[in-house]
């Protein structure tokens, strides 16, 4: 009787094992779905920076973020936020990112690419060219920024 009730427990445990991983595999979005959604947050993310629209950092920056910037200096979620409401000493003039390359660790995903930009920061105009590197993480369902950096490039 013993016997049976630890194969029947074992046999029980495999088939919930199973129904999960299966269930897992079919509701979690596929690689190329992934980098497609992260490529689009890049490029909504230009978009945002040409309007002055802080509402797309508040939305998709984790409460946590940090991102190390080209000028050597770190940001925080909130400092984004508020430099670009500060429209006075902020401005993004022009923009444009190339090379966007997405790779996906299950529910983190890496984005690299090329930007080039002219903007008013902090009542600095700095006109260059950086390599940038984003992480994100999906956390209840949507892709949140997590950390970025950017570097100049080289010449």
């Amino acid at each position: 009787m013993k016997k049976s009730f630890v194969a029947f427990s074992l046999a029980l445990t495999a088939v919930a094992w199973v129904t999960a991983l299966t269930f897992a595999q079919s509701t979690a979005p596929s690689d190329s779905e992934t980098v497609a959604a992260i490529t689009q947050l890049e490029n909504d993310a230009v978009k945002a920076d040409l309007a002055q629209d802080s509402s797309f950092y508040d939305r998709y920056l984790a409460e946590d973020w940090t991102g190390g910037n080209s000028r050597g200096t770190w940001d925080t979620k909130q400092s984004i936020v508020a430099d670009m409401k500060d429209a006075k000493n902020n401005k993004t003039n022009s923009e444009s990112i190339r090379n966007v390359k997405v790779h996906v660790y299950g529910d983190t995903a890496i984005a690299s690419y090329t930007s080039t930009y002219d903007a008013t920061i902090k009542g600095q105009h700095y006109a260059r060219t950086v390599i940038s590197t984003d992480t994100f993480m999906r956390q209840n369902g949507e892709w949140k920024q997590v950390a970025g950096h950017s570097s100049q490039a080289a010449k």
